[in-house]
């Protein structure tokens, strides 16, 4: 049986069954600071999930409010190449630190 085709994450290029939307401005900074919302980014759960385990709202929205410059970070680049093997289906678990 195969599997129904997804959309394709704009970080991780895998075709998942469901995207988020990630706000490149984090909604809460661009609130207090009243700003425009801003631009965003459809993006798998897992990508998500590692982006603010890995970084903090001030960091997202000052220095990697585009998707070019979060894929360019050490730290979530070492997180994409590893999910970029792994099956969109499956649940992945977050961590501060891939090897």
């Amino acid at each position: 049986m195969a599997k129904a085709r997804g959309e394709v994450c704009e970080l991780c290029d895998r075709d998942c069954p469901k995207l988020t939307v990630h706000h490149l401005i984090p909604r809460q900074y661009a609130k207090r600071k009243k700003l425009d919302v801003g631009p965003m980014i459809d993006i798998c759960p897992s990508c998500h999930k590692q982006i603010h385990t890995l970084f903090d709202n001030k960091r997202l929205a000052t220095e990697l409010n585009s998707a070019e410059l979060l894929r360019e970070t050490p730290e979530l680049e070492k997180f994409l190449n590893w999910v970029r093997k792994q099956d969109p289906y499956r649940h992945i678990r977050t961590h501060r630190r891939y090897r």
